[in-house]
């Protein structure tokens, strides 16, 4: 296991790698999970189908969730997890990295592509975050409208954990309760410019991931006329790469020469 500083407090951010030894050139391929999960248990699978074998795959943990440090005091907006993400490629030795970012790791992704775009080359994007105030139905809203306290201190984790999915259950209880709720509360809030705006703008390559169960991508047109490469994947819900793991490898595999 691998770990980088990610704060002045000496906090660190941790990371396992698979693959060859890391390349001249900086390339690899870095996998960023959702909130309340784990990149190693939503893609080791992925990153080890023989389609993609040999390359340089780092799983990062985001601060606050599995294996990273939890610090009190650090604010767990995406911009903060962007620029953990940060830490780990340059401690790496990584640069124009392919991306590829789930739900909220999606978001992540995104800004750290316009923040720092010598990092970045490629983002591979699976139902990412891209709008702030995301629809009260999904997950982020329903732990952001706790408060703080009454999230951690109050039972709201503990309820929480009882009402999602047992997968997603699996992984966001190794997440510190403070850590996801400040998360949730950075998606809810979004960035300035937004998600959305950013990955339009981009100069990496792009492709987006929608899974056909969850509907229709809101502004799919506009970002296909930005260049994004828009891919609905049939048979999938929210997490594409447990429901047809195939179409994300596919997604990966294309151009990657």
């Amino acid at each position: 296991m691998n770990e980088a500083k990610f704060d002045e407090h000496g906090s660190r951010i941790r990371w396992t790698e698979s693959g060859k030894s890391p390349d001249r050139d900086g390339t690899a391929t870095v996998y960023v999970h959702g909130l309340g999960a784990m990149s190693a248990a939503y893609h080791a699978h992925i990153a080890a189908d023989p389609a993609l074998a040999g390359r340089r795959s780092l799983f990062v943990d985001l601060p606050g969730h599995g294996t990273s440090d939890r610090p009190a005091d650090f604010g767990y907006t995406l911009e903060d997890h962007a620029g953990a993400l940060a830490v780990v490629l340059d401690e790496a030795g990584v640069r124009g990295a392919e991306l590829v970012g789930h739900s909220m790791g999606g978001a992540v992704a995104v800004v750290l592509a316009h923040r720092r775009p010598d990092l970045v080359a490629r983002l591979v994007l699976t139902e990412a975050n891209l709008d702030p105030a995301p629809p009260a139905t999904s997950g982020s809203s329903g732990i952001g409208s706790w408060t703080e306290e009454a999230f951690v201190y109050g039972g709201g984790f503990a309820r929480v954990l009882e009402r999602v999915s047992p997968l997603w259950a699996a992984t966001m209880r190794l997440t510190d309760p403070l850590a996801l709720h400040r998360s949730a509360v950075g998606l809810i809030r979004g960035t300035e410019p937004t998600m959305r705006r950013m990955l339009m703008e981009s100069t990496a390559e792009r492709t987006y991931l929608q899974g056909a169960l969850s509907g229709e991508l809101p502004g799919a047109d506009e970002l296909m006329d930005s260049g994004v490469r828009v891919l609905t994947v049939p048979g999938a819900a929210h997490c594409v790469m447990f429901d047809r793991p195939a179409a994300l490898v596919a997604a990966m595999a294309a151009r990657r020469e």
